[in-house]
């Protein structure tokens, strides 16, 4: 603005011709300036200043600052509009010209927010925005060989800022000018000494010029200044790990291990430097110590026990990770999510009990974590414990009202318990609160038919099934109990025999599905056909239900065999079939309907 502040001090035709000599000096310094900004074979820049009078200088000012009123309010097509009146107006206005770059810049246009900058910069090379405004607008124009003289600028302007001397140094990296970095790295040493970020950029440009020994021997001279530094030791074995130097990586280690026994990150290392050796047995026992050590940080050992899930056909894996995971629990006793952890590599062993225990510890520790208590909730329906299903789900609700999957898990419990009514409620808002998850729904809808059906409730049973199959018509529960309870009824045989053999083509060799199918074709009337399915049914059901057996007899009848009917109707009842109608078959010798 300081063309605005020269122009107010002028008035009178003396101070214009005072003025309009100023404006051609300040044409000439544009012109210094930038060529001392561009450099010697660089495309000169030139912001030619032009006389202002009193007038066009408080109309200049007006005009900027209603500019920026209207960027305020995020008006930018009306404040660029103003910035480029301003530029007109008097070209030399470094603010507008810095300011209209920046909406450039907001709309990625970064081309023209150059050309703006470096009129702006040449304009007042002294300013510290504009130059790093220009240093962005470089790098995303990948101009990157321009950024050496915009960071000598900010140097001559900030000589004490290190971020600087790094951004040089980097412009140097990337053009593989690493001679020069180096240079530049030490003079940020002599700034401010010796730092582990100078240590490792010097190291990234020593082996990008292949100088290993060289980066090796800067670590060891950290060493020996600090021999208790740790760090310094993982520094120059990741060193020569990374350049197949495994011998020496393993040796650096070991006399690190000795220096600090307890230093998780350092048995870390030494699990991967003897696993790289193949020495597997070593390595594992690398982590069991690491995973003792409660300083090394939790997130850290999770990681490491979640890399073990992809070998988990491996039963040594699955060990291993078991292993893990319980010392986490030791190291952390006070972290959910070492219980968590524990619970789940619990539940990869099938050690559904102690899984359980795990996930209460961990709820206990921290009530906040969902998905720990769905997995707890998931657990004690598995188990069949329904009361502690409800009571689990119910609690988690409390503090996560809006989890449709923990409404879905507790609307079955209850179903379980055959509270048809409040299953139907937490089923329904199941629904309601998920919208995407297709598997969800389609059981949901599954499980709301299954209620109607037990309330006697046909029509609303049958529009639920035929919802929950839109989501998934592969879902062979459902097709299975729609199909069964048409049958029942003895309604839409058609439909249910089709539903009936398409869950029998998902799930083969299913008992139940397979008696079903040969229900409805009993109800068909198709008899032989239905010895066929019920023989596979009782082929496949190792308990030989009541039910199969009663409906073995039943079709036996429709056969012919009648005394090979009452038989299994009375083997039927010996496995306590309640059938009602049971007792008349089997006295009166004949089926009843």
């Amino acid at each position: 603005m300081s063309n605005i502040q020269a122009s107010e001090k002028n008035t009178g035709n003396s101070n214009k011709l005072q003025l309009t000599c100023a404006s051609l000096i300040l044409v000439s310094c544009c012109l210094f300036l930038t060529q001392k900004a561009c450099g010697q074979d660089k495309k000169i820049v030139i912001v030619a200043a032009k006389p202002m009078t009193y007038t066009d200088s408080a109309m200049v000012k007006q005009i900027f600052f209603s500019a920026l009123s209207a960027k305020t309010i995020e008006n930018n097509t009306l404040a660029s509009e103003l910035f480029e009146k301003v530029t007109r107006i008097d070209p030399a206005n470094d603010a507008s010209l810095y300011e209209l770059a920046l909406i450039k810049k907001s709309k990625s246009n970064y081309a023209e927010a150059q050309m703006l900058l470096e009129k702006a910069v040449t304009v007042n090379p002294d300013n510290e925005w504009y130059w790093n405004a220009l240093a962005e607008c470089y790098e995303k124009n990948n101009s990157i060989d321009k950024l050496e003289n915009v960071f000598n600028e900010l140097i001559r302007i900030n000589p004490d800022k290190t971020d600087y001397y790094y951004d040089k140094a980097n412009a140097f990296y990337y053009q593989n000018r690493y001679d020069d970095a180096l240079k530049v790295y030490d003079k940020i040493e002599e700034l401010s000494g010796p730092t582990d970020d100078l240590l490792a950029n010097r190291q990234k440009i020593y082996l990008k010029q292949g100088k290993v020994e060289l980066a090796a021997k800067q670590l060891e001279q950290m060493i020996a200044t600090d021999p208790n530094q740790i760090k310094y030791y993982l520094f120059l074995a990741q060193l020569y790990s990374s350049n197949n130097f495994s011998d020496k990586a393993l040796k650096v280690l070991q006399t690190a291990e000795k220096i600090k026994p307890n230093s998780g990150l350092v048995h870390l290392a030494l699990a991967d430097s003897y696993r790289d050796k193949k020495d597997i047995e070593a390595s594992y026992k690398q982590l069991t110590l690491a995973f003792a050590i409660p300083e090394l940080d939790i997130e850290q050992k999770i990681k490491i026990v979640l890399g073990y899930l992809p070998r988990f056909p491996d039963p040594n894996a699955r060990a291993s990770a078991l292993e893990l995971s319980r010392i986490l629990t030791i190291a952390h006793p006070a972290d959910a999510k070492a219980f968590a952890i524990y619970g789940d590599m619990l539940l990869q062993n099938e050690k559904l009990k102690d899984a359980k225990t795990m996930y209460q510890k961990s709820v206990t520790l921290n009530s906040q974590v969902y998905d720990v208590q769905e997995q707890l909730v998931r657990i004690d329906l598995g188990d069949n414990d329904i009361d502690a299903a409800i009571k689990d789900g119910e609690n988690s609700l409390s503090l996560f009202p809006n989890q449709a999957w923990m409404n879905y898990l507790v609307g079955v419990a209850r179903m379980q318990k055959k509270e048809y009514k409040k299953a139907l409620d937490y089923l329904k808002n199941a629904t309601s609160l998920e919208l995407q998850d297709k598997d969800l729904l389609s059981q949901s809808y599954s499980a709301i038919g299954d209620c109607y059906h037990d309330l006697k409730d046909n029509k609303s049973s049958d529009e639920a099934y035929d919802k929950a199959l839109t989501y998934n018509p592969d879902n062979a529960f459902t097709l299975n109990n729609y199909a069964y309870y048409l049958s029942l009824r003895g309604e839409y045989l058609d439909k249910a025999e089709k539903m009936s053999k398409h869950s029998n083509e998902l799930q083969a060799k299913n008992a139940s599905f397979e008696d079903t199918y040969a229900w409805i074709l009993f109800k068909q009337k198709d008899f032989k056909g239905a010895k066929v399915w019920i023989d596979k049914a009782l082929a496949d059901d190792a308990n030989k239900s009541g039910g199969k057996i009663e409906h073995y007899g039943d079709i036996l009848f429709y056969l012919g065999n009648v005394d090979e009917a009452v038989e299994n109707w009375k083997k039927a009842k010996e496995k306590g079939d309640k059938s009602p109608l049971l007792e008349q078959k089997i006295n009166g010798k004949k089926y009843i309907e």
